[in-house]
């Protein structure tokens, strides 16, 4: 199963929640040398814009994500400039907000961010 299955598969589980940190994460977890139970206990404070609204808890795994495997301060600007451009801004709370505006539904919102962190993360690291 590559990355993206893996994520996919953890945005469906039912039975245990993953919020979209976690769901970056754990994919990744094995890259990073942590289990994956080590990965979910880390984001597990990130969810929902680190539980308050603020940045997107799938911008938030990607950029520890990205920075556990040696991406530098230039590679996550870009990736913070890649997200804001396609979505408009960072934080949890507006990109709901715009999401409510277009009659989008958190779920599928919230699951369309995860996919989009971790294909940026999957372009960015592939061949590294």
């Amino acid at each position: 199963m590559d990355k993206m299955e893996h994520t996919r598969q953890l945005r469906a589980t039912v039975d245990k929640h993953y919020n979209c940190c976690q769901s970056v994460l754990v994919p990744f977890a094995k890259e990073m040398g942590l289990s994956e139970e080590q990965a979910y206990a880390l984001g597990a404070h990130f969810g929902s814009g680190m539980r308050h609204g603020s940045t997107c808890g799938a911008l938030t795994g990607a950029l520890m994500v990205l920075g556990s495997l040696g991406g530098d301060e230039q590679a996550a600007g870009e990736l913070l400039r890649a997200f804001r451009q396609e979505n408009g801004c960072t934080d949890c709370a507006h990109l709901l907000a715009a999401a409510k505006e277009r009659g989008e539904e958190k779920k599928p919102h919230c699951d369309r961010l995860v996919y989009e962190c971790v294909q940026m993360l999957l372009d960015r690291t592939q061949d590294k």
